[in-house]
């Protein structure tokens, strides 16, 4: 018999102690949360009455700590009468210290005068105050010392705020200690009240719940006894039922056949692609497997053929995933009906299929089988109202001789299919063993790459910008090096296409600005100043979601002004990005410059060009190094400086390397000249010294 009332008393006290478990930490952290909030906006009031009462004071320490030793730090503080005025404005308050942070994180003034100096650029605290935040934290301290007496151990709550000047520039951080030890104190208390009152309601509760439950218990013992009765009942029921079920089993059996013909259709969803019908790769795995040992065993040789479409991805793209499928289940049917020397097609999945070729006589054979694939794309397919035009690009891999096993062979077809698609698309490469050494170089640089990006193997270098009428420094551009302990100094020509495949190109090229911004600034604070900045920006950061976004968090952080800042961006980025001129407009109306890198090298349309918010034309360094030799590159040269003038832009002349150059450059009006004439790419310290004086 069930014990109602047994396990009532478990099961209650289970639920009080989790009751109390609950509330009491729930009761605690809401106390606590509006505790802290309370302390947040009486310290955000008192520091707005010391900023307001000693704003002038406050300005001067700021500006006078660039520079100074701790003990001129410490006898600044001290003259400026900061220490006994702050002791008479928070007497008597719960304030016990505030501490003034100049954008360097150190500390320019503290009502405790020994922490004078101190730096604090790692606070979290501080940190977030230079983003324009405010930060607080609670912490539990040992002695400490107040205005006018000396605390026991107790609870500090601690609030960091931005010190702002009139044009709204973080120019410090204030930092406000309030003790809240009492208030602590008192919330234990009232914790413990409550938890008592609470105690004590669920006991009342308890008790008559109780009652009912002996009654419940009662009630149920009755209903024992009609239950068995019940069955007696239930057994005869069965014995009936018994006889119907002999009945049912006949039909069972009919069922099983049903369940079979299920089976079967299963066992051919394992082994076919449920799109276009083909065999999938398990089914082709293991036909290959079966069909090279029989090759082997027969001294014959055996081909792998591995299809790549090389404009699927584009379909997918504009016209939608279902005029994708379609085009796939087309190009199948094709594939199947007009290749005649398929021993086997397959699909491994997206846009890539691979086929197997039996009993093969010489590579004769193979490269027909090849061309005959790639001339099944020929002419083009009607999908809907769509007339599609595709083609494919082929990697072969033979056996015995490219693969002793599955895996590899079809690896190697795959990385033959890449060299063909790198030589023009629309055509086949047979694989050799050269292609598997150039993979894996390839693949262990970006290995090495990935591992540069955290450990301080890459570094900015920059190139001047100077007027080409005085040769006056007007700006300089940032480019990135890498000096790589395995390889050496890796040219950027090698690595920085190979971040733009594999998308290492995104956290690289958000790490080389945030570098050179941070470097700018660090000048400016030490009143060496570079009037703009030049960065590359390349396609697939442009392309990628929140590009303005983090740019704009990045100019945040290290304080650069947007003016300040010009982005160079080739034709190809600007005329390749959906959305660009969109994107464009965003950064402009940071406040960002906008240049075009290369200009005349692509197949940009001038309507357009005159349409996009670019202040800035680069001519590129394969026409100014005809200067003086090539009749075509001067005219070209001359035009597209007649054509930016035109429309409003400046324009900078690459790779200058020569006076002759640079004075027929400014002879025509070009604005700006880079190049080795002036100088090449280097450290920052070292353009510093070469570029910069202090203003």
């Amino acid at each position: 018999m069930f014990n109602l009332s047994r396990y009532f008393l478990t099961l209650s006290f289970v639920l009080v102690v989790l009751a109390a478990g609950v509330l009491g930490p729930l009761y605690r952290n809401l106390s606590l949360q509006q505790l802290n909030e309370l302390a947040e906006a009486r310290n955000l009031a008192m520091a707005s009455v010391f900023d307001n009462a000693y704003r002038q004071k406050l300005n001067d320490l700021l500006l006078a700590s660039s520079g100074l030793a701790v003990a001129q730090l410490r006898q600044s503080a001290g003259d400026s009468g900061l220490q006994q005025a702050s002791s008479q404005l928070f007497a008597g308050s719960e304030v016990i210290k505030v501490k003034l942070y100049n954008r360097l994180g150190v500390t320019v003034f503290s009502t405790e005068a020994a922490q004078i100096g101190d730096i604090r650029l790692d606070s979290g605290g501080f940190k977030a105050a230079m983003t324009g935040g405010v930060f607080s934290e609670l912490t539990h301290r040992g002695e400490k010392a107040a205005f006018d007496r000396t605390l026991r151990e107790g609870d500090v709550f601690a609030t960091y705020l931005p010190l702002r000047s009139q044009d709204q520039t973080v120019i410090g951080v204030i930092e406000i200690d309030q003790d809240i030890t009492p208030h602590l104190r008192r919330l234990n208390i009232n914790q413990w009240l409550m938890f008592a009152g609470v105690f004590g309601a669920f006991a009342l509760l308890y008790l008559g719940q109780f009652v009912v439950v002996r009654r419940g218990q009662g009630i149920l013992e009755e209903q024992e006894g009609r239950i068995k009765a019940a069955c007696e009942t239930l057994e005869i029921q069965v014995a009936a039922r018994t006889d119907e079920l002999k009945r049912i089993n006949t039909r069972l059996e009919a069922e099983v056949g049903e369940r079979r013909q299920a089976e079967s259709k299963l066992n051919y969803l394992a082994y076919h692609d449920p799109l276009t019908g083909l065999a999938n790769r398990r089914y082709f795995i293991e036909r290959l497997q079966e069909t090279m040992g029989e090759t082997s065993r027969r001294d014959q040789r055996l081909a792998v053929l591995f299809i790549d479409l090389d404009q699927f991805a584009q379909v997918n793209d504009t016209l939608g995933h279902a005029v994708g499928d379609e085009l796939l289940v087309a190009v199948a049917a094709r594939l199947s009906e007009h290749v005649r020397l398929i021993d086997m097609l397959a699909r491994l999945g997206g846009d890539e299929f691979i086929c197997l070729m039996e009993a093969l006589r010489d590579e004769e054979d193979v490269a027909v089988l090849a061309g005959e694939i790639i001339g099944a794309f020929e002419s083009p397919f009607q999908i809907g109202e769509h007339e599609l035009f595709l083609s494919a690009s082929v990697g072969i891999a033979l056996f015995p001789g490219d693969g002793e096993s599955v895996v590899d062979l079809m690896r190697n077809a795959d990385t033959a299919m890449y060299r063909a698609k790198a030589a023009g698309r629309g055509q086949f490469c047979f694989y050799s063993p050269e292609m598997t050494a150039t993979a894996r170089e390839r693949a262990r640089m970006e290995n090495l790459l990935r591992r540069a990006l955290g450990q301080g193997e890459l570094a900015v270098h920059l190139q001047p910008q100077v007027r080409a009428s005085d040769g006056q420094l007007v700006g300089a551009e940032a480019l990135v090096r890498w000096q790589s302990p395995e390889l050496g100094q890796v040219p950027p020509v090698r690595f920085i296409p190979l971040a733009e495949e594999t998308g290492l190109i995104i956290p690289l090229g958000e790490w080389v600005l945030r570098e050179s911004c941070l470097q700018v600034m660090q000048w400016q604070l030490a009143d060496y100043i570079l009037p703009m900045l030049s960065v590359n920006v390349s396609v697939r950061q442009l392309q990628h979601p929140g590009f303005v976004t983090r740019l704009s968090a990045i100019l945040t952080e290290t304080g650069l002004p947007p003016q300040r800042l010009k982005l160079e961006l080739t034709e190809s980025v600007v005329m390749g990005v959906e959305g660009g001129e969109d994107i464009l407009e965003r950064l402009r109306d940071l406040g960002i410059q906008l240049a075009i890198d290369d200009f005349g090298t692509g197949y940009s349309s001038l309507s357009y060009l005159k349409m996009l918010p670019v202040q800035q034309l680069k001519i590129d360094r394969s026409f100014v190094i005809g200067i003086g030799q090539n009749t075509g590159d001067e005219a070209i040269i001359r035009t597209v400086i007649e054509l930016a003038e035109r429309l409003g832009f400046e324009v900078v002349a690459e790779g200058v390397e020569t006076e002759a150059q640079a004075a027929f450059l400014a002879g025509l009006g070009c604005y700006c000249l880079q190049g080795y004439l002036h100088g090449k790419a280097v450290p920052p310290e070292d353009f510093r010294n070469r570029w910069l004086r202090p203003s």
